[in-house]
């Protein structure tokens, strides 16, 4: 083992100055498109919600797209940089590019809403351009530390953040394609799928304030069933 050559597991190995605080902030900047990751899987697995699982599918051939695009331009990044790999065009500017302009296109023309109800309140119009343009603003950060982290060139990220958002465009028309013609709506009705309990309701359904209701309907059918909870009956005891 003391002979081995160790290597290092690149997927999270950023290079940046130590003494520079702004440096050490695009450091972290740098992992949000893993974080973004562990967002994807996590809401998938506990809301089961098709809307979610088509945005990552989008957001994973956003990623095959960057593959092979770096390997048909093949230009090197920076010369003070010592990554590997080519540096056109930026995989991270891309990645925050087609998520926050899906989000900018879910939240604007996809979540219409259409009147409040028992289990959904939608956003208003301010709510939601407000967090469009946080998502852009974030995405901008991610790009803009790349350069100044010297992992690309201004050029490498203004192309990533190009083809980001067109494949956002473009995926957002080819899913609501999808939804018209009725192909969505078979595929929640394969075995498969039904299998995996995936449903298209969040532009429908306050996910969390469906959960409360469900969980308020079971305590009051309890307090039914029980004749109220800590009610003292006739020899003085409580029942619980």
């Amino acid at each position: 083992m003391s002979n081995t050559v160790l290597a290092s597991l690149s997927l999270t190995h950023v290079h940046y100055d130590p003494s520079d605080t702004i440096s050490y902030l695009c450091a972290f900047l740098a992992l949000v498109p893993q974080g973004l990751c562990v967002v994807y899987a996590t809401l998938i697995w506990s809301t089961r919600e098709a809307e979610i699982l088509l945005l990552f599918v989008g957001q994973m051939l956003c990623e095959a797209l960057n593959f092979a695009l770096k390997r048909i331009l093949k230009e090197e990044r920076p010369k003070v940089m010592h990554g590997k790999g080519y540096g056109m065009p930026s995989s991270h500017a891309q990645f925050v590019a087609f998520f926050s302009v899906s989000l900018m296109l879910f939240l604007l023309v996809r979540h219409v809403p259409k009147g409040k109800s028992e289990s959904h309140t939608p956003l208003g119009l301010s709510a939601r351009v407000a967090l469009s343009v946080m998502g852009l603003g974030a995405a901008a950060a991610v790009a803009w530390s790349r350069i100044y982290l010297s992992y690309h060139t201004p050029k490498q990220v203004a192309v990533g953040l190009l083809a980001g958002s067109v494949i956002a465009v473009g995926w957002f028309i080819v899913v609501a394609i999808a939804r018209q013609l009725g192909m969505l709506e078979w595929a929640l009705e394969q075995p498969i799928v039904r299998l995996f309990r995936m449903r298209d309701l969040v532009v429908e359904q306050d996910l969390c304030q469906a959960g409360w209701e469900k969980w308020e309907e079971k305590k009051l059918g309890k307090k039914a069933n029980t004749g109220g909870i800590g009610k003292t009956s006739a020899n003085g005891k409580k029942k619980l």
